[in-house]
């Protein structure tokens, strides 16, 4: 099938900065497509680009087989955005806005019923000053659905939650994409991304890196084991660092940390048995989306939304 979304080296430039440079990728229909990178990467420039919010200086766009510049009127009916910054007035009721918001479009859900599946029902007659983070998420979120989207865009979704809001929020993404919505989500928040992403376009700098799944990235990186243990007895380093699947070992305190390939598990505890060393509050991670993050562009990312 066709992609739903189409962008082939889109170029913006503010002023003497350029925030994105030749950035292209595909969507396609029903997958959770997530665009990853630092603050000031270019990301958001670059779904302002698709949603019609901003014109590219070049390159080009389609979303749904339309033009976001010339046919935007069209789009906006397919097209759900919960954008970074959003606001509502005050006063104004969730039930109100939600009411008002299905009035844009011509077959809009039914937003009583989005509304309490978006756990808001007894938020109905609350004012949008008087939400929480939370629940603010929650009311963006239904307003991005509320016109019945083909494609939703959401970005930085759980900027500012706790960390009980932002898991409650990813079991609603997980049930927009479940009714068949493409999604295109905007992060920073590697959990986030490995969560809910079908595919990933890492960009840095205004560029694509790369795009994959999470467990691609992670297999591309090359980035294997971490162990950490607490040797039974004293430990000479170098029966560590002799071993081909080990590429580095470091000390903090009474910890031992091991770095090297996925079969480093195997080598070190072959090794501590044979000297009669017991690996005591034993420790065994697997190379993560941030450690193939830093691998492929040489930063760390934040280690949750700002």
């Amino acid at each position: 099938m066709p992609p739903v979304i189409e962008v082939r080296d889109l170029h913006k430039r503010y002023g003497d900065k350029v925030a994105v440079e030749d950035v292209s990728f595909t969507v396609q229909e029903g997958e959770v497509f997530g665009i990853l990178g630092p603050n000031g990467a270019g990301k958001t420039t670059t779904v302002e680009c698709v949603e019609g919010l901003r014109r590219q200086d070049r390159g080009e766009i389609k979303v749904l087989g339309l033009d976001p510049r010339h046919d935007r009127a069209e789009l906006t009916r397919l097209l759900g955005v919960q954008l970074q910054a959003g606001l509502l007035p005050d006063r104004l009721q969730v039930a109100e806005a939600l009411e008002l918001y299905g009035s844009f479009y011509p077959r809009p859900a039914d937003w009583r019923e989005l509304m309490h599946g978006l756990g808001l029902a007894d938020k109905a007659k609350t004012r949008y000053a008087k939400l929480s983070g939370g629940q603010k998420q929650r009311l963006s979120i239904a307003l991005a659905l509320v016109g019945s989207p083909r494609v939703a865009i959401l970005d930085e979704l759980t900027t500012g939650l706790d960390p009980q809001a932002r898991r409650d929020t990813w079991e609603l993404i997980e049930g927009v994409r479940a009714r068949g919505v493409t999604i295109v989500l905007v992060t920073h928040f590697m959990e986030e991304a490995e969560r809910l992403c079908d595919r990933l376009a890492l960009i840095d700098a205004g560029r694509v890196v790369t795009v994959d799944t999470p467990a691609g990235l992670t297999e591309r990186a090359r980035v294997g084991q971490r162990i950490q243990f607490r040797p039974s007895r004293p430990l000479d380093d170098r029966l560590l660092t002799a071993l081909p699947d080990v590429s580095a070992v470091t000390r903090r305190g009474e910890l031992v940390i091991v770095d090297g390939s996925d079969n480093a598990l195997n080598a070190v505890t072959t090794v501590l048995a044979r000297n009669q060393i017991v690996a005591e509050r034993l420790r065994v991670e697997q190379a993560s989306l941030e450690d193939a993050f830093v691998q492929l562009t040489g930063k760390r990312l934040e280690s949750g939304p700002r």
